[in-house]
């Protein structure tokens, strides 16, 4: 599937084809403060697919507790998180972040990460009441 993006101000913009089946929710406790969220739900696609078309992201490397980098790519203006890879074995793999992607109606989570982080109500949110618009 062919999708584009951009942070929430529009500097940082990006094209790329995806598999709608390889979109998945990470629930680990650093997706939940890298997005401020309960968790945080990224495509992936393989490197060679992702291709910048705007402004140049900013850059922060998280180093995780087994010693590999993860490379979190953000808007420098608005701070938006927009994509993330690895390094080594994990640099053929971009992750992009739903939120960005103009397309995101049409992807739905296929799967689940670090479930064991998730936060004990994050299955209940359907069942609260709410409103269409604010």
């Amino acid at each position: 599937m062919r999708i584009d993006g951009q942070c929430h101000c529009g500097f940082v913009t990006y094209e790329a084809e995806i598999d709608p089946d390889d979109v998945a929710i990470c629930h680990c406790t650093d997706c939940q403060q890298l997005t401020g969220s309960a968790y945080r739900v990224t495509a992936g696609t393989a490197r060679e697919n992702f291709r910048l078309t705007g402004g140049e992201p900013k850059l922060y490397v998280k180093t995780a507790e087994n010693g590999r980098k993860r490379l979190q790519f953000f808007c420098p203006n608005c701070g938006s998180p927009v994509y993330t890879t690895g390094t080594d074995e994990d640099a053929d793999e971009v992750g992009i972040r739903l939120g960005t992607i103009n397309q995101r109606r049409a992807l739905c989570p296929k799967s689940q990460i670090w479930r064991s982080s998730s936060l004990p109500w994050i299955h209940d949110v359907g069942t609260l009441p709410g409103h269409e618009r604010d």
